[in-house]
């Protein structure tokens, strides 16, 4: 990561800073935040990314029912919870230190580009906690939080089964009430990041099942957490529960993070004496999904930022390479005698570097940005301003994991292309950040599915107050830019913005749902170029007249976005605005 983006970024745009006003973050001052900074990209650099690549070539195994990975993970995750880093942004009294939610993003970042498969650990894990706090019983609270928060014990989401997939309402696992108020669950779910290790003393899942007699579809959905060992009262772990690692799924991308099938209720392990693993209702039945989009939320954000994080990495290792690696000569130099120049020197080298740039700190901006409204959502000192918060974040979620999730693995993959040969042999890192980055368009929710939420649910909602409200967002920072050297690339991010209110209108326009949601991957493309558009150029703003290297890369990259990729959302916005049928009318038997 760029340290000194993020200080940009944090400071001179998003003044975080101003936070520290508010009683939740009294205690904390820019030393407080600069220092959690440090600690990050000390950790991350000296006990994360040394074993990047050994955890990428050795892969976790399943023996004997058990995992087994290399030591280094577990030794880089016992520094990063004995420092404190886990308990950032929690509260005091769950054993946090109430950092923002946006330094607490940045601080992760540094993790997320070192080694995205280690990370994932206390990803998930902070975000199962962050959802028990939320919606959890206060004895759910007591027993399952603080363990996560000081890093003794792991977390993870359990939704998807191998009949399912994504269709959560096709879900069969199975949760039968008991006497003594617990349920037993049985069932299978895959693509469990985390599912199984040994990592940690237990493993806290969060477990999407049905309860006889529920609901169809996803209404009848409720939410468990289900431990890996049982826990006492007195918070000692207890019986082995009825959880059993099924088998490993192997990866491209990710692979220091295991990736499992469970099987619930196996009868492998039976406590009590009875099959079906124990499991304890978070919430009332059947308002599962709910829940879960709790976590699922904060996990695609943070997705986002991993896939950022990927391609940020991937950019600076391109850069490093390109200012370094010495071929050929200018077009106007072509004398043979004379010296060869670091290939930067060449334009098209110098176009995939700038939008690598583009892509991953607009990506940053737009992830930050998001932290920064989810701080606003917690803290703000008014309702209205809460409120506000609330409904801009519920629009900007699908696009925040999406927009990364797409662009970030073509940041990856103008890497690869500016170290040519070299780029796609496993003697550069670069090859294995792509691959690890071509998992996030999967991860919590695919591209398609993100798209159908926005165009399908978000730009809709409330009658379509959420667009509005990113519209006139929009607008404060345009208005902002007249006089200045930005007029002309706020006044053509007014024009995609006023495009995507009306080819929004129009789209629904149809009356035909299917008709207006057939093309919502081109529109979720064309709504986040225009969102990082609107992000790049509150970032040439916030420039001021500040010189230097720095600030005149930035404005560089802003030109680059505003010339070379806005203008790309208006052809996307033709072929929606002419409600072309063509991949809604095709035959699937010509496929």
């Amino acid at each position: 990561m760029s340290r000194r983006d993020l200080e940009f970024l944090l400071h001179e745009w998003l003044d975080v800073e101003s936070l520290t006003k508010r009683p939740r973050f009294t205690e904390h001052s820019r030393e407080t935040f600069a220092a959690a900074l440090e600690l990050a990209e000390q950790v991350a650099t000296e006990h994360f990314a040394p074993h990047n690549r050994t955890a990428d070539e050795n892969e976790p195994r399943m023996v004997d029912g058990r995992v087994e990975m290399i030591p280094e993970v577990a030794a880089a995750l016992r520094i990063f919870a004995g420092a404190g880093l886990m308990a950032g942004s929690f509260d005091e009294e769950h054993g946090g230190m109430q950092l923002p939610y946006t330094v607490g993003q940045a601080v992760l970042a540094w993790f997320q580009a070192a080694n995205i498969g280690t990370s994932a650990y206390p990803f998930l894990t902070m975000a199962n906690a962050r959802l028990l706090i939320a919606h959890g019983s206060r004895q759910q609270v007591d027993t399952f939080v603080a363990p996560m928060v000081e890093g003794r014990w792991f977390g993870t989401m359990a939704l998807s089964e191998p009949q399912a997939g994504s269709s959560l309402a096709d879900i069969t696992t199975r949760a039968v009430p008991q006497d003594d108020g617990s349920y037993r669950l049985t069932g299978n779910k895959m693509w469990i990041s985390g599912g199984d290790h040994e990592l940690t003393e237990n493993i806290v899942h969060l477990v999407l099942a049905k309860v006889p007699g529920g609901p169809p579809g996803v209404k009848g959905i409720s939410l468990f957490v289900v431990p890996k060992f049982l826990v006492a009262d007195d918070g000692s772990l207890g019986e082995r529960n009825d959880v059993v690692l099924a088998g490993l799924n192997h990866k491209m991308g990710y692979r220091g993070t295991t990736n499992t099938l469970l099987n619930f209720g196996e009868g492998v392990h039976t406590p009590g004496g009875r099959a079906g693993a124990v499991g304890y209702l978070v919430g009332e039945e059947n308002r599962g999904l709910t829940y879960m989009f709790h976590m699922m939320n904060e996990a695609r954000i943070g997705v986002g930022m991993g896939a950022t994080a990927l391609g940020y990495t991937g950019y600076l290792h391109a850069l490093e390479y390109a200012r370094t690696r010495a071929q050929g000569r200018p077009a106007a130099g072509k004398d043979p005698a004379s010296p060869m120049v670091p290939i930067i020197e060449h334009p098209d080298v110098r176009r995939m570097l700038l939008a690598a740039k583009s892509y991953a700190e607009g990506g940053l901006a737009l992830g930050l940005y998001c932290a920064r409204l989810v701080d606003e959502e917690q803290t703000a000192g008014s309702d209205a301003d809460r409120q506000r918060a609330h409904l801009l974040l519920d629009v900007l979620t699908p696009i925040a994991k999406a927009w990364p999730s797409q662009w970030g693995p073509v940041a990856n993959d103008l890497a690869i292309q500016v170290h040519g040969g070299y780029g796609y042999t496993r003697d550069y890192p670069v090859e294995q950040f792509y691959r690890d980055n071509r998992l996030n368009p999967i991860h919590e929710g695919t591209q398609g599915i993100q798209s159908l939420d926005l165009l399908g649910r978000k730009v809709v909602m409330q009658g379509g107050a959420g667009l509005a409200l990113l519209v006139e967002t929009i607008a404060a920072t345009t208005a902002r830019a007249a006089g200045t050297e930005w007029a002309g690339f706020a006044a053509d991010v007014d024009a995609a913005a006023a495009r995507l209110v009306t080819v929004t209108a129009t789209l629904w326009g149809t009356g035909d749902p299917e008709l207006a949601l057939a093309n919502s991957h081109v529109y979720l493309e064309a709504a986040g170029h225009v969102v990082v558009a609107w992000l790049w150029l509150e970032q040439a703003l916030a420039t001021g007249g500040s010189t230097g290297s720095f600030y005149d890369g930035k404005r560089a990259a802003a030109r680059y976005f505003w010339r070379w990729e806005l203008p790309a959302t208006g052809a996307r916005f033709d072929l929606l605005e002419s409600l072309d049928r063509t991949v809604l009318d095709v035959d699937p038997a010509v496929l």
